[in-house]
């Protein structure tokens, strides 16, 4: 019998190709669903999984029903599946929870598994220069605001949300293509360096062993040090372009690449 494993991935972004792309992508990642969930322990979802995701309180985004049926039968099975909150689909009420059975986080999670401390967060808001997101991130996530915009029809409130999802994915692609490119200041050619570095190197210092993030779309492995603790940064990778996921078990850590022969 396999050994169960702990398995995270994030930044599928359902609903941000065309649609021929994302039946494609969606068949994929259920395919990968079904492969790992004999021997998974548990499920974690980085963030990002719908490229937006906006439910009001008897509506939600049209689609993704393989997925979620996937992540239900898992989920009632027995398996923990957990959901963290993104930057696209942050806007989280019951039905994810309550129908399809996910246990949710809107921040982070800071977590014990086989005697390793885990410290798990999407990452949106801690890379430098991301002082204006911060800022819209606390707009975005009000009570108030959502409540105010909840008063929008459905139709309308879900088509402005996705067109505005869209564009700021591809706003950061570019961002991300440019810091790749000619990398930063401090770390020239170090892509995803800066913020989401240095705050897992604190964390690392603070006595935690692993910190997982998504958020940048790169698959890393990084091993850090920090007040003379060792430690291992983690960035999943994304499933537009890499299809990248991690298994741990008993202090083992591995980063992979999905593909339908595995």
């Amino acid at each position: 019998m396999d050994e169960k494993k702990y398995y995270f991935f994030s930044d599928v972004h359902l609903g941000f190709l065309g649609i021929e792309e994302e039946k494609l992508k969606e068949r994929k990642l259920v395919s990968f669903l079904e492969s790992i969930r004999s021997n998974a322990r548990e499920i974690y979802i980085v963030g990002d999984l719908f490229d937006c995701w906006i439910e009001y309180r008897r509506a939600v985004p049209k689609g993704f029903y393989r997925t979620l049926a996937k992540l239900n039968e898992i989920a009632e099975q027995g398996i923990p599946v957990n959901f963290f909150s993104g930057n696209h689909d942050f806007w989280m009420n019951t039905y994810l929870r309550d129908d399809v059975g996910l246990k949710l986080y809107s921040d982070s999670l800071e977590t014990t598994l086989d005697g390793k401390r885990f410290f798990i967060t999407h990452g949106d808001g801690l890379s430098k220069g991301d002082t204006g997101y911060k800022i819209l991130k606390k707009i975005l996530r009000s009570r108030v605001n959502q409540f105010l915009y909840s008063l929008i029809h459905p139709d309308v409130g879900l088509w402005l949300a996705q067109g505005s999802s869209k564009k700021s994915r591809l706003h950061t692609d570019d961002k991300q293509r440019i810091v790749e490119t000619y990398g930063n200041e401090k770390n020239p050619l170090s892509y995803g360096s800066g913020g989401m570095r240095e705050f897992a190197e604190n964390k690392i210092g603070d006595g935690v062993d692993f910190v997982v993030m998504g958020h940048i779309h790169k698959p890393q492995f990084i091993e850090l040090k920090k007040n003379n603790r060792n430690g291992i940064y983690i960035t999943l990778g994304d499933w537009i372009n890499n299809c990248t996921y991690g298994s741990y078990s008993n202090g083992n850590f591995e980063l992979k690449k999905f593909t339908e022969e595995n």
